[in-house]
């Protein structure tokens, strides 16, 4: 009988083992990343036997299901026979009554198998797939796969029939998981690695400007009129070599109507060799056009279909109100971009102290709130100037709080 009894415990660890395996599949598949799997394959013929896994994946996880059920079951079913009774006799060989070591028995072998079950056969195969789905789907790819050959006829048979279910209902079935990610999940696992100490700072900020990118328009990215050095139709090449030795390499030209005309080129001044009085607008090239609610990533392809590195940019009414360069937009993912040419200035925003910071007037709404970690009010401005335009009305005295 002692020999008996230890063959039935067996029993039911094995079986508890194969609840584990099935429960691994599940997790394994689910967690396991198709691009890690693709880079391995190559390589690696267990990674190759995961990618057959997950193109079959519904599958899969059918079968998955199948296995889990059917080990459940067979637990139950087991462990009261063979356990239950195994311990009701061993407590009636000590003079316990029959009736009494039988219920005993039978309690006991339920609540050990049920234990044993959650323990070995749901949590541990569970968490530690969770903490290594990719090692685990390689690791049990071929046995995998050779589960499905036995049983993959009975497999079809479930998964084909809960197929037929879903379609009475008007559901098509899929027969693979969404693993795509959309901007707004993009952002989320940022802000999620960023918290967790996984993404430093500055990582952490370029990937928050580059998903926040496509969102803003040029007036967002653009220097403004009031700070941009322009010239007039009129303009000298004598004069534009001169302001060019000192300031900027190119200036838009812009009429008495405020349209821009064209732009004067560094590089088409000291190739010319035209006098001094030649008006600037003989050597100048066509200006690109942009209006302020283009979109950024717009911006960038007809800068670079046109092979310019600065465009004008107009209002809805044609007017000319600034210019945005190839450095501008640089600058709006990677943040302040300085050369030799750029004068050096103060940070945009500097901490005073918890709840207090300096911040230039023409900052961005979205770096300050970068900085700060604080949502800002939202409305029709850009910069922190405009914020504080809206809230009051009117234009803030020197020191109003």
């Amino acid at each position: 009988m002692t020999e008996s009894w230890w063959f039935n415990l067996l029993v039911t660890l094995l079986i508890i083992a194969a609840s584990g395996f099935f429960v691994i599949i599940e997790f394994s598949l689910m967690g396991a990343r198709r691009n890690r799997l693709e880079e391995y394959a190559e390589n690696s013929r267990t990674a190759r036997a995961g990618l057959r896994s997950l193109n079959e994946l519904t599958i899969m996880l059918a079968g998955a299901q199948l296995g889990i059920t059917i080990t459940g079951l067979l637990i139950g079913y087991v462990a009261e026979p063979l356990v239950g009774q195994g311990l009701g006799t061993l407590l009636g060989g000590v003079g316990v009554p029959s009736a009494v070591s039988v219920t005993v028995g039978t309690i006991a072998a339920l609540f050990i198998s049920t234990i044993a079950t959650m323990l070995f056969a749901e949590l541990f195969p569970k968490n530690y797939t969770i903490a290594a789905p990719m090692k685990t789907a390689r690791w049990l790819a071929a046995s995998t796969q050779l589960y499905l050959r036995l049983f993959g006829w009975l497999i079809h048979f479930f998964e084909y029939s809960s197929n037929a279910i879903l379609k009475v209902f008007g559901i098509e079935p899929v027969e693979d998981v969404d693993s795509s990610a959309t901007a707004d999940d993009l952002e989320s696992i940022v802000d999620s690695s960023h918290e967790a100490g996984d993404l430093d700072e500055n990582t952490y900020m370029v990937l928050d400007r580059l998903l926040d990118f496509p969102e803003h328009d040029v007036e967002h990215a653009m220097i403004p009129r009031s700070r941009v050095d322009v010239i007039d139709p009129d303009t000298t090449l004598g004069e534009v070599r001169e302001m060019m030795s000192t300031d900027h390499t190119r200036y838009p030209v812009i009429d008495d109507e405020h349209n821009p005309v064209g732009v004067v080129h560094l590089i088409d001044v000291l190739g010319s060799d035209l006098p001094a009085a030649t008006k600037a607008t003989s050597i100048m090239q066509e200006a690109v056009v942009v209006p302020e609610l283009m979109p950024l990533p717009d911006v960038v392809e007809e800068l670079r279909d046109s092979d310019q590195k600065m465009a004008c940019v107009i209002d809805e009414y044609g007017g000319f109100v600034g210019i945005v360069t190839m450095e501008d937009l640089a600058e709006e993912i990677l943040g302040d971009v300085t050369d030799e040419h750029d004068i050096e200035e103060t940070e945009e925003i500097t901490e005073q102290d918890d709840s207090h910071w300096l911040v230039d007037g023409d900052t961005p709404i979205d770096e300050i709130e970068r900085a700060i970690g604080h949502d800002l009010p939202e409305g029709d401005f850009e910069t922190v100037a405009g914020l504080v335009i809206a809230h009051s009305g009117a234009l803030p005295e020197v020191g109003e709080e």
